[in-house]
């Protein structure tokens, strides 16, 4: 019998950021694939050596599968994918395809999109990035107007992370796109999605139950 993967999170975190703590990345991948997993945790208030030995940022998610260690969402998704043609294609031309737009997520979306939410949510008065956001916003929305899916013709592991990336509240609101939110909405109705994002905010609220956060 295969060992479970070990997804670790925090043991808790405030209301604003539950259901999109990017473990739900690694819950989400799993349960599209049918992978068996469980989660474990670390302090939130207390990242200690033991979570820099992990994760050399103090941040999550983390990973084990068997003796593999991973840290890093992207990387954990990659290696989760590779396990499943549900997520990642065997077409070579196909896996190709949702390579480069994983990694268009992460270069070209996100690391826009999340130093911009940064300075929105800090009440910056002159947000030097929104018009990089939303340049790179509008070249999605072109993109997603001419498809449904990024990459192979049906959802991939693509598109589970570029639609985490487009669904967070700010950037998801930013302008009129519609082409962006029907995608978002494709996605994000998944069963697979639904159910990692109710488990993840379920975990989160038996926390304030049980009181384990330092108050």
């Amino acid at each position: 019998m295969s060992e479970l993967i070990t997804i670790w999170t925090m043991d808790w975190v405030p209301e604003g950021p539950r259901g999109f703590v990017r473990d739900l990345r690694l819950r989400w991948a799993c349960e599209e694939a049918g992978l068996a997993y469980c989660v474990r945790t670390v302090p939130f208030n207390e990242r200690g050596p033991g979570h820099l030995a992990r994760q050399p940022f103090a941040q999550v998610p983390f990973m084990d599968d068997g003796e593999l260690e991973l840290f890093e969402s992207g990387a954990c998704l990659l290696h989760l994918a590779e396990k499943s043609d549900v997520l990642m294609p065997c077409d070579a031309k196909d896996r190709a395809d949702t390579l480069q737009w994983f990694i268009a997520a992460l270069n070209s979306i996100e690391m826009v999109s999340v130093p911009w939410w940064f300075l929105e949510v800090t009440g910056a008065k002159d947000n030097g990035l929104t018009g990089w956001m939303e340049s790179r916003l509008e070249h999605m929305e072109r993109v997603l107007g001419e498809r449904e899916w990024l990459a192979a013709g049906r959802f991939t592991v693509a598109d589970l992370l570029m639609a985490d990336a487009l669904r967070v509240g700010k950037v998801r609101s930013f302008g009129d796109r519609p082409a962006t939110e029907s995608y978002v909405t494709r996605v994000t109705e998944r069963p697979a999605f639904r159910k990692a994002q109710a488990d993840q905010i379920a975990h989160f609220e038996a926390a304030d139950a049980a009181g384990s956060q330092a108050r």
